[in-house]
């Protein structure tokens, strides 16, 4: 029931144990689709993103280095590929034009041959990136282009289709008023819509903007949002500010037209793991250490549309950008009793078969105290 169902999910969510869960916010239905039967924490699910077919097929990064090839429209994995090299688990996961672009944390990016007759154990590209990386993030205007940053590991730009040197490469903002370096830890990256800028949240919580089409290399905008570092970053629908979410589980929204706080968000209770606003749509869809899927309205009103929990630790998030949630049809469905219905059925009526044969002198004295009606002798007459 849930394979055949699976096409009609809004959110798809990878976990810390392995397994894919696919929720449906109005039927308020969550389904796990794993690989092979029993969930394994070696095979934790560390990345998503969509396939070459649009939303029909996902790819699903693990943390035993395989990329799973999930079908939404079948709700069933149809292969795997295995992607040796480097140390760590998966920083970014992304597709173009048949090839597979992944990242490590130890900075090995490699492109691979994703043809499945003519794949093999040698990627197509590798370039080294720096260690300690954080977030490879893929720009969707132009998916031959991709950006890495990490921990000590500045902002880098790279064209999949030129050398193997960077086209832009940030430089660390100057001394503080102490005349001390300031650390680098960029934990995730946007690429703003229609202009080569870039967005990054860092792990001493600031948001800062980069362009890389003006002489300076440094950031052109700096904001600060409150004093936890910062995990997890996605841009608004309109484009003009971004969302971030940090390790104490609060969740902003600043304005990078002038560096300001918009408005917070509510309801989170751990680390943030994973964040993704609809393309169209005033949503936004939050997971993180916490087990719980949240979807907000970020538009007034403000507030919290679905709270769903997942029972297991939430690592990413794969949002679907269909624009009618509601156009689900309405499938006939066999009529079927919850199981956790039905275990509570049995469970009541085994109790009261219990009592009676523990106590069969109770339903003789319920008879006896009952009331009886007294009947009318005849010819009798009321005094």
């Amino acid at each position: 029931m849930a394979a055949a169902g699976a096409r009609w999910n809004h959110v798809w969510v990878g976990t810390e144990t392995g397994i894919l869960k696919g929720v449906n916010l109005q039927r308020k239905q969550a389904a796990n689709f794993t690989a092979a039967g029993q969930p394994r924490r070696e095979e934790a699910v560390s990345a998503l993103c969509w396939g070459p077919d649009g939303e029909k097929q996902m790819l699903v990064g693990c943390a035993d280095r395989t990329v799973r090839r999930f079908s939404t429209e079948d709700g069933t994995f149809q292969g795997q590929r295995h992607c040796p090299g480097g140390e760590g688990t998966f920083r970014g996961l992304a597709q173009v034009d048949g090839t597979l672009i992944t990242c490590v944390d130890s900075g090995i990016l490699r492109v691979w041959n994703d043809n499945q007759k003519e794949s093999s154990e040698d990627p197509v590209l590798e370039l080294r990136v720096g260690p300690g990386v954080c977030r490879m993030r893929q720009d969707p205007e132009h998916p031959h282009m991709v950006a890495t940053g990490g921990k000590e590991n500045a902002l880098k730009v790279w064209d999949l289709q030129g050398s193997e040197e960077p086209v832009f490469r940030a430089k660390n903002v100057r001394n503080d008023w102490l005349d001390l370096r300031v650390p680098i830890w960029d934990q995730d990256i946007q690429f703003l819509p229609k202009s080569q800028k870039l967005v990054t949240c860092t792990g001493y919580h600031q948001v800062r903007v980069y362009d890389p089409a003006s002489p300076q290399r440094r950031p052109v905008l700096e904001a600060t949002y409150g004093e936890y570092p910062l995990t997890a970053m996605t841009l608004t629908p309109e484009g003009n500010s971004v969302i971030v979410g940090n390790t104490h589980g609060q969740l902003a929204e600043i304005d990078l037209r002038q560096g300001r706080l918009v408005g917070c968000l509510k309801g989170l209770a751990g680390s943030v793991r994973g964040l993704q606003c609809h393309p169209s749509k005033p949503l936004l869809a939050s997971c993180g250490l916490d087990r719980v899927l949240r979807i907000h309205r970020i538009r007034n009103p403000r507030g919290l549309e679905h709270k769903v929990y997942l029972k297991s630790q939430l690592n990413c998030l794969l949002l679907s950008g269909r624009e009618n949630w509601e156009d689900e049809p309405q499938e006939q469905e066999p009529s079927e009793v919850p199981q956790e219905d039905t275990e509570t059925d049995e469970l009541w009526a085994s109790l009261e078969a219990a009592a009676k044969r523990k106590h069969p002198e109770m339903e003789q004295t319920q008879r006896a105290l009952q009331p009886r009606s007294k009947k009318k002798r005849p010819g009798s007459t009321s005094s």
